[in-house]
């Protein structure tokens, strides 16, 4: 049986080969793919050559665990139906929904340890934004937002509406989204933000923030921004950063304000939490929490474009070269 796999094999430069899959092993479930998202964030990142070769690519993530070479796989948001199922597993798992945290293919061996079957109601397209809303609500939990305070998130792709969606649902005093594209900052609104500004404009951030903020989310992925957050948070406030910058040189000036205010930049990554949170809040239980925030945001609704695994590259190319147009593509599969 063959399967469709994506490679990045060159900066700005993706394939599609074929490749035979085997029968899954005595303790492997053989998934069919149904869909799988694109990360605009990291998988940027890697298509414009923004990451250092022999970087780990995740980790976290056993189908993931090794370092940058190319060509290599990439992806960690797949839905799919399990098709086959090894010998020494209950045969029970036939025909289940699974999500996995798996490369752009479309037929992978796992083990089941490495799946998490989708609740009853959620559909596909809900389910693939599982890493999504996971990294959203561990922003969240870094930021630690309190009632009343006055929040500011930057950067409207998918992770920071879904902050956006997070934090609207908490009695804060006010919540201000930014973006540079007029598309997000109406998303961001929609997802319950109280007012939203380009930061280009020095003129709109002075009336969308005209005083300092409690906490400041930079989400951008753009390193300029950092400079920005650190002039709208006040005295003692929280800057938490969830941008991966990649190998790009950070150009921002820390000066004296910077210096007198105080400030607390917080490095948040989804694979670890607080220390303070571990030893209550499991990754079982911030599962379950994630699930229940894809049911009540629905965040397919920021899907934007649908593309067959087969033109994965134009979808690549979009993402890189019209970016305007775009808030989250995932890739779809045949079913035979």
């Amino acid at each position: 049986m063959m399967r469709s796999s994506l490679y990045f094999t060159a900066p700005r430069e993706v394939r599609v080969r074929q490749e035979e899959v085997p029968p899954p092993g005595r303790d492997e479930v053989q998934v069919r793919s149904l869909v799988s998202g694109i990360s605009a964030g990291t998988e940027m990142l890697f298509y414009r050559g923004q990451v250092d070769e022999g970087t780990p690519l995740d980790t976290n993530i056993p189908s993931l665990s090794g370092g940058l070479r190319r060509p290599f796989k990439y992806g960690y948001s797949t839905v799919g139906v399990v098709e086959r199922v090894g010998g020494g597993l209950p045969a029970s798992w036939e025909g289940r929904t699974v999500f996995s945290f798996h490369s752009h293919e479309s037929r992978f061996n796992i083990v089941p340890a490495e799946v998490v079957p989708v609740p009853p109601g959620i559909g596909t397209e809900d389910a693939v934004m599982l890493p999504s809303m996971e990294t959203a609500l561990s922003l969240v939990m870094d930021a630690a937002p309190i009632v009343g305070e006055r929040a500011v998130v930057l950067g409207q792709g998918t992770i920071g509406l879904l902050t956006t969606a997070v934090l609207a649902m908490m009695p804060l005093a006010s919540l201000v989204t930014a973006d540079l594209l007029p598309l997000r900052r109406e998303r961001g609104l929609s997802m319950g933000a109280d007012r939203t500004f380009d930061p280009s404009r020095p003129e709109a951030v002075r009336e969308a923030v005209p005083e300092p903020v409690d906490l400041v989310m930079e989400l951008s992925g753009n390193p300029r921004a950092l400079e920005l957050a650190t002039r709208l948070a006040g005295h003692e406030g929280r800057v938490v950063v969830g941008s991966w910058y990649g190998n790009r040189a950070l150009d921002c000036s820390l000066g004296e304000d910077f210096h007198r205010k105080r400030l607390r930049i917080i490095s948040s990554q989804v694979s670890r939490i607080d220390g303070f949170l571990s030893p209550r809040w499991t990754k079982e239980r911030r599962m379950e929490v994630a699930w229940n925030m894809v049911r009540r945001v629905a965040p397919s609704r920021l899907i934007t474009h649908r593309t067959p695994i087969e033109d994965a590259p134009s979808a690549y190319r979009l993402l890189d070269e019209n970016g305007a147009e775009v808030l989250q593509i995932v890739l779809t599969y045949p079913e035979d």
